[in-house]
């Protein structure tokens, strides 16, 4: 998502981001995917064509990209059902469920106040490039 605000309004293929980001190009294709269906990412088809962002980086917080993206609890519990029969395992689940909600909702709260464009801004910085530079290329070999 960040090489996507970086670069703007010039769309970046699925093996440029899967360079930049160290992975293969399918699994960047699928979490495009998930983010076109929530409304954060569109393609543009065709020669020279990729993936671009749907809004601005001002306009999508962290916590979209993080829903988008990930499925489940964000801390889980055992798979396996605790014994009713032992102190510890009677109780364990009643005990860490309001811990793991309030846990869940404090990175909410945070990733909420975070913009994409705050990440790519800080990205810019740590690289000593002004926020207004033509958009960067990638060097991912």
């Amino acid at each position: 998502m960040t090489v996507l605000a970086l670069r703007r309004d010039e769309p970046t293929s699925s093996e440029m981001l899967a360079g930049s980001v160290g992975t293969n190009a399918a699994v960047i294709r699928r979490i495009l995917s998930m983010l076109a269906k929530h409304g954060l990412v569109r393609s543009r088809l065709g020669a020279g064509g990729g993936a671009l962002l749907a809004r601005t980086a001002d306009e999508i917080t962290l916590a979209e990209v993080y829903r988008a993206v990930e499925t489940g609890e964000l801390i889980c519990t055992h798979r396996c059902e605790p014994s009713s029969k032992c102190v510890v395992g009677a109780r364990i689940l009643d005990v860490l469920e309001p811990i793991r909600q309030r846990a869940e909702s404090a990175m909410f709260t945070q990733l909420e106040q975070v913009r994409l464009s705050m990440v790519s801004t800080a990205v810019l910085e740590e690289a000593d490039q002004p926020a207004t530079a033509p958009a960067p290329e990638l060097n991912t070999a």
